[in-house]
């Protein structure tokens, strides 16, 4: 149904939603996503709660994120809140519609949509270093490192055979504490912010075992972090990449967008290295888009030509 031409498929801010369900086989002929055109309109504020109180004057009923939905059954507090996620979608589409086609930008947000439609899923990919891209990994000395490694694959492990997020098991924060001063027995546990008695209880012997295993590791096979060197960019291309900035910081207040959204940073070092002379150059840049080319083409040449 999804894949049919004649179907749109609205949705708020969906991308992970999307990756999810293109992962599963599921293909996209076009969508509408209320949360990119709410952006093209400038609003400040993108959560649905907040938009459906801006443009229909719908108070959704009160939130219930925290709750735990695996518990079965559903309580009626928890299906009415469920609900209100897509209840008022077709309506707040057809009000934002109005909106962007009175401001000439209907266009934009379609573009936009249809990229995300066509957007392949990228596949996971399994890094065996993904446990040094916590925060604070860096500072941690290689034993504790080694501590961190098991404790990052033992939070992997019970998210997936409970079939949650990480972070529902063990918080970043959380575990990172736990290599920094590693706790001996669960008294010592329960003293890491983070570890409550129903994480001690479901996890705290398998926490424990993980530390044990990183302290048991031997010397020579202690992990050791390289850095990777920042590639180099000309300085023609920096002084091009700043008058990128300065442009968009500029022009962003004139159009009434974020500057994330007029010119985002993973499109400037684009651009600046491709240096385009003129709109329909820019046009060609994967990733740039139509819309923004036709319209602030002209602006974002003259900016690299500036340097």
């Amino acid at each position: 149904m999804f894949s049919a031409p004649s179907v749109v498929t609205v949705l708020h801010a969906g991308d992970n939603d999307l990756v999810q369900l293109k992962r599963r086989g599921f293909g996209f002929a076009a969508l509408f996503d209320t949360s990119i055109a709410a952006r093209f309109l400038g609003a400040k504020a993108l959560g649905l709660d907040v938009l459906l109180q801006t443009y229909l004057g719908v108070e959704l009923p009160p939130s219930r994120q925290r709750d735990d939905w695996s518990r079965r059954p559903l309580s009626e507090a928890q299906r009415r809140y469920a609900e209100s996620d897509v209840l008022h979608l077709f309506a707040l589409k057809a009000r934002l519609t109005e909106e962007l086609e009175r401001i000439g930008r209907l266009a934009w947000v379609e573009e936009e949509c249809a990229a995300l439609a066509a957007q392949p899923a990228v596949e996971r990919i399994v890094d065996p270093n993904a446990f040094a891209r916590l925060k604070g990994a860096r500072e941690l000395p290689p034993r504790k490192l080694a501590i961190l490694h098991e404790l990052y694959e033992l939070r992997e492990q019970l998210a997936r055979s409970a079939d949650r997020p990480p972070f529902k098991i063990l918080a970043e924060e959380t575990v990172v504490r736990l290599a920094q001063e590693p706790p001996v027995d669960a008294a010592a546990l329960a003293a890491v912010p983070g570890c409550t008695p129903k994480v001690i209880g479901r996890w705290g012997e398998a926490v424990l075992a993980a530390i044990a295993r990183g302290r048991a590791v031997p010397e020579t096979a202690l992990p050791v972090l390289e850095r990777t060197p920042r590639p180099r960019i000309p300085g023609i291309a920096a002084r091009r990449i700043e008058a990128l900035r300065q442009w968009r910081t500029e022009a962003a207040p004139r159009f009434g967008l974020e500057p994330g959204l007029l010119l985002p940073n993973r499109l400037i070092t684009t651009v600046a290295l491709a240096a385009p002379r003129d709109a329909g150059a820019l046009a060609m840049l994967d990733g740039v888009r139509r819309w923004r080319a036709e319209t602030f083409g002209a602006e974002i040449v003259a900016a690299l030509a500036a340097p």
